[in-house]
């Protein structure tokens, strides 16, 4: 029984039991795992799609062999994160409204406990809830219970392929432990696992020259991971439609050596997966697509859901897209197909369009940081930042199209630039992803004053006025041809492409 999905069988994600055992077997040879041991896939971060993702190799491989004697589905995520008390009400209305949910957690003696937490005489955390089939950003979807492990070491040790979904704001401090720790295993690293990552976002570092660093090239970076053996995979999707069983495809991208044979072991009826050598494109539109997204929510919620005038900022954000790309990328993919569906769905549908729509009707500020509670990190936030830091850096220069000046790439990035003036206050408030409160007990520490507390009709006013500025950008940034602008013919020559802003993230040791 596939616990709480209420779908039709037409539309479960799921497949032929003696297909689904012929694909295990053919990857345990293909990777030659030891026949006295199963096939260890391990997802590394437990935010939504990271979780339905797991959740779905759980439903189609793992759940067939509950013995893990040939494949072994496992999700690990840091333990000890307190569910809230809304949040626990929350879910067990999603509980109850699922029969096979509800029969399935009072056998095994579960439900008492979440009656217990919406009534305040229990805490829940987040990694026992995901044992029960509850992603803590996701909580309306029930999923299929999942192994859930707080030991990093005891998750990755024997791992053969890794999912990463962890926030790039983490990858590096997480996979700095487990390359260590794969280090003590096995000292050569064309012995470590495949590396399958999920994750949006970028880095950007000034040392020894300004450059950004994507999660794949943050991983290879600390770990020394073959970047062969990296591969990313992308969208369009939209975790709770995946996971329900709505038609969605995706791109995994990387080397000719692994990406086929992992592209056929994902896909599944509802799931078509893709193959694609252009990891650095996709990984870049992967991370440009949340920061757009959140310009995307903000008009939306400006021009009251306004076709006419999000089909002009779609226009506007793909221009500037196309030109980052062609900065960042010696051959990028044209953003057609795939990488077109996956920004389109992004600006129509997900968190960060979500987050840019609550900052555009003043339900959300910057100030209240990039964590949301029951949507998890807003990634397009401090992505803003990565890629504002690097474009507008006074060492990143690029001839104007037109004049032959040299200048700042920002300078013909008005988009970006009215992103970041909004998200962070003109400067005003930080875009990494401590929390206020952290925010706040440095500036204390440090001798700063306390922010001063405004009055909420205030705030709210004083919020308006800033959309109402982006708006304004928004249109002058309209008033002649976005791509004529940025020059979008000439790209493809290749006259834009500065291999320093990402070569570090692929550098093979020893170039």
């Amino acid at each position: 029984r596939m616990y709480g999905n209420q779908l039709p069988p037409e539309l479960q994600i799921s497949m032929d039991a003696e297909e689904a055992k012929e694909r295990v077997e053919a990857l345990r040879d293909f990777l030659q795992v030891p026949s006295n041991r199963p096939l260890n896939i391990v997802g590394i971060g437990a935010g939504a799609w990271g979780a339905v993702f797991i959740a779905m190799l759980q439903k189609n491989y793992g759940m067939r062999d509950p013995m893990r004697q040939r494949v072994a589905v496992s999700i690990w995520r840091r333990e000890g994160k307190v569910v809230n008390q809304e949040t626990a009400a929350q879910l067990l209305e999603v509980i109850n409204s699922f029969p096979d949910v509800i029969r399935r957690l009072r056998e095994n003696g579960s439900y008492i406990k979440y009656v217990a937490a919406r009534v305040g005489d229990r805490a829940l955390t987040a990694d026992e809830i995901l044992r029960d089939g509850f992603c803590v950003n996701m909580v309306s979807a029930p999923l299929c219970p999942l192994r859930v492990v707080t030991d990093l070491e005891e998750a990755v040790y024997n791992a053969d392929i890794v999912i990463n979904s962890l926030p790039s704001t983490e990858t590096r401090t997480v996979f700095e432990r487990i390359g260590k720790i794969w280090a003590q295993r096995n000292p050569d690293p064309a012995t470590w696992p495949l590396i399958v990552s999920l994750s949006k976002g970028v880095e950007c570092l000034t040392d020894p020259s300004p450059h950004i660093m994507t999660p794949t090239g943050i991983i290879h970076q600390v770990t020394k991971m073959p970047i062969s053996r990296l591969m990313y995979l992308g969208g369009p999707n939209i975790a709770i439609e995946v996971w329900e069983g709505k038609y969605a495809t995706s791109r995994l991208c990387g080397s000719d050596d692994y990406r086929k044979p992992l592209a056929q072991f994902f896909r599944s009826a509802n799931f078509v997966v893709w193959d694609h050598p252009d990891v650095i494109t996709h990984e870049v539109m992967g991370g440009l697509k949340n920061v757009y997204a959140i310009g995307a929510g903000i008009i939306s919620a400006a021009t009251n859901h306004c076709a006419t005038s999000m089909a002009v900022y779609f226009s506007n954000a793909c221009a500037e897209m196309v030109f980052i790309t062609h900065l960042l990328s010696a051959e990028p993919d044209y953003l057609a197909g795939p990488l077109l569906a996956d920004t389109y769905v992004t600006l129509l549908k997900g968190r960060n369009a979500w987050y840019g729509e609550q900052l555009g009707a003043a339900k959300l500020y910057p100030e209240d940081g990039a964590h949301v509670p029951g949507k998890g990190l807003i990634q397009g936030v401090s992505a803003t930042e990565g890629f504002f830091e690097l474009l507008s850096h006074e060492d990143v220069q690029i001839r104007h199209p037109e004049s032959g000046e040299e200048i700042s790439p920002i300078d013909v990035l008005p988009t970006l630039h009215a992103l970041h003036d909004i998200l962070s206050n003109d400067g005003t408030v930080d875009l990494t992803t401590r929390s206020p409160a952290l925010r706040k007990k440095r500036s204390q520490r440090d001798g700063a004053e306390p922010r001063m507390v405004m009055d909420p009709a205030v705030k709210r006013q004083l919020a308006l006025k800033r959309v109402q500025n982006f708006v304004d950008a928004m249109k002058d940034a309209s008033a002649s041809d976005p791509a004529q602008s940025l020059a979008l013919s000439r790209l493809s020559e290749g006259g834009f492409y500065n291999a320093a802003l990402t070569l570090p993230c692929f550098q093979q040791d020893g170039a």
